[in-house]
C-alpha cells in the first residue's frame, strides 16, 4: 500500500487523543482545584465523566460512520472536542469542567472508533493484527508521555494551557485526516440511523459468535492492565513503601513489558496465527495471576517475586488484545463501524467495571488487587475456550485465501 506508514502514523495519532486528554491533565489536579474552590477528589470526577462520555460516544458512532462514512463523523467528533477544550479555559466552577470533559469525549472517542474501522477498510484481513499492534503500541506509550507533558505545561504556562495543547493537537490531527489519510469505505444509505435500527444492526452484530467470543475474552484480559494501573499506588507506595522515584521506575519498567510484549506480536505473527497467540497469551496471564493470588493470600511474595508475576501478566496482554480484536472484526463487511464501535465499548465498559471494583472492598492489602486481575483473567480464558469450541471454523468477511495471521481453517464462509 502507498503510504503505509504515513497512514499508520496518523491513525496512530487518533488513537492516542483520548489517552492524552485523560492522562496529560492528572498532574494539574491541585492546580485546577485551587482555581475552581474545589478538591482535587471532585475535579477527578471530571475524569469519571471523560470515561463516561466515551462509553456511550463509542456506540454513537458506529452506525453514523457506517452511514456517512469515515471522514465527516470523524471530522464532526474532533471539532465538537476541539470546542469542549477550549470552553474548558473559561470554567469556573468544578460541576461545568465535569460537564465539559463528557463532552469532550463524546467527540474524541469518535477519532477511536474511526481509527479501528479504518484499519479494517485500509488493510487486508492478514494485516489487520499487525497495523492494530502499531495502534497499541502508540496508545501505550502515551501514559508515559502524557504526564510529564502535563507537568511542564502546567508548570510553566499554567493548567489552562493543557486544553490548549490539546485542542491544537486534534486540529493537527483533523488538518492531516483530511489531506493524508484515505476515506476508507464509502457512506451506505442502507444504513439506518432510526433508534430501531441502530439497535438491530448491534444486535446483528453480538448475534455473530466470533466477535462475541473475541471481543469478550479480550476485553477481560485486558481489563487486567486498567485493574493494575488504578492499583498501581496502592501495590507500591503503600503496600511496599517504594519512593517516589521507586514508583516511577518500577511503573516505567512494567509498561515496557507490555509495550515490548505487543511489539514481539508482529515477529510471533511470521510464524504463528492469531488465535494460537492470542491462546498462548490468556493462558500465560491466567497462570501468572493465579499464582500471584495464591502467593499473596499466603503471604509468600515480597517485592521482586511480585513484580515479576506483574510483569508476566502485563506483558500476555501485549499480543492478547490486538489479536484478540483482529479476529473479532474480520466476519464483518457492512457493519465495520458498528462493529469496531461495540468492540470499544465493551472494552472500556469491562475494564471500568474490574477497576471500579476495587472501590468495593475496604482492605489495606493486595489481596483484592490479585483476586479480581486473577478472575478477569480466568474469565477472559473460559469465554475464549467456550467460545473457541461453538465457532468450529472461522468466518473470512471476503473470501481470499487467508495468511498466518489468522490461519486456522481452509474452509471460507463468505459473510
Amino acid at each position: 500500500m502507498k503510504n503505509r506508514n504515513l497512514i499508520i502514523a496518523i491513525l496512530g495519532g487518533l488513537s492516542t487523543i483520548s489517552p492524552f486528554a485523560i492522562d496529560m491533565y492528572l498532574p494539574a489536579f491541585p492546580e485546577i482545584a485551587t482555581a475552581l474552590h474545589t478538591t482535587p477528589a471532585k475535579v477527578a470526577l471530571s475524569l469519571s465523566s471523560y470515561f463516561a462520555g466515551i462509553a456511550a460516544g463509542q456506540l454513537c458512532y458506529g452506525p453514523l460512520l457506517d452511514r456517512w462514512g469515515r471522514k465527516l463523523p470523524l471530522y464532526a467528533g474532533l471539532l465538537v472536542f476541539i470546542l469542549a477544550s477550549l470552553a474548558c479555559l473559561f470554567a469556573q466552577r468544578v460541576e461545568t469542567l465535569i460537564g465539559l470533559r463528557f463532552l469532550q469525549a463524546l467527540g474524541g472517542c469518535a477519532a477511536q472508533v474511526a481509527a479501528m474501522a479504518l484499519v479494517r477498510d485500509l488493510f487486508p484481513v492478514h494485516e489487520t493484527a499487525k497495523v492494530i499492534s502499531l495502534l497499541v503500541l502508540v496508545i501505550s506509550v502515551s501514559p508515559l508521555l502524557a504526564p510529564s507533558i502535563g507537568v511542564m505545561i502546567a508548570t510553566h504556562l499554567g493548567w489552562q494551557w493543557l486544553f490548549i495543547v490539546l485542542a491544537a493537537f486534534v486540529a493537527i490531527m483533523m488538518a492531516l485526516t483530511r489531506q493524508l489519510l484515505p476515506s476508507g469505505r464509502a457512506p451506505d444509505e442502507r444504513i439506518s440511523l432510526r433508534p430501531a435500527a441502530i439497535l438491530r444492526n448491534y444486535g446483528k452484530v453480538l448475534r455473530e459468535p466470533q466477535f462475541l467470543t473475541f471481543a469478550l475474552s479480550g476485553a477481560f484480559a485486558f481489563s487486567g492492565l486498567l485493574v493494575y494501573v488504578a492499583s498501581s499506588p496502592l501495590i507500591f507506595l503503600e503496600i511496599f513503601q517504594v519512593t517516589q522515584k521507586q514508583f516511577g521506575l518500577i511503573f516505567a519498567g512494567l509498561s515496557l513489558g507490555f509495550i515490548g510484549s505487543n511489539q514481539a506480536n508482529v515477529l510471533l505473527l511470521r510464524k504463528f496465527s492469531s488465535e494460537q497467540i492470542l491462546r498462548g497469551a490468556l493462558l500465560a496471564e491466567g497462570l501468572a495471576t493465579l499464582l500471584l493470588l495464591v502467593g499473596t493470600t499466603a503471604g509468600w511474595f515480597g517485592l521482586t517475586t511480585t513484580l515479576i508475576l506483574l510483569f508476566i501478566a502485563l506483558a500476555s496482554l501485549g499480543p492478547a488484545y490486538p489479536n484478540a480484536a483482529a479476529l473479532a472484526l474480520v466476519p464483518f463487511e457492512r457493519n465495520i463501524g458498528s462493529a469496531s464501535a461495540l468492540l470499544g465499548f465493551l472494552q472500556i465498559g469491562v475494564a471500568g467495571l474490574a477497576s471500579a471494583s476495587l472501590g468495593l472492598f475496604n482492605s489495606p492489602t493486595m489481596l483484592p488487587v490479585a483476586a479480581i486481575f486473577m478472575v478477569t483473567a480466568w474469565i477472559g480464558l473460559t469465554i475464549f475456550g467456550i467460545g473457541r469450541k461453538y465457532l468450529g471454523q472461522l468466518r473470512y468477511a471476503t473470501p481470499e485465501v487467508p495468511l498466518k495471521a489468522i490461519e486456522t481453517t481452509s474452509v471460507h464462509v463468505v459473510d
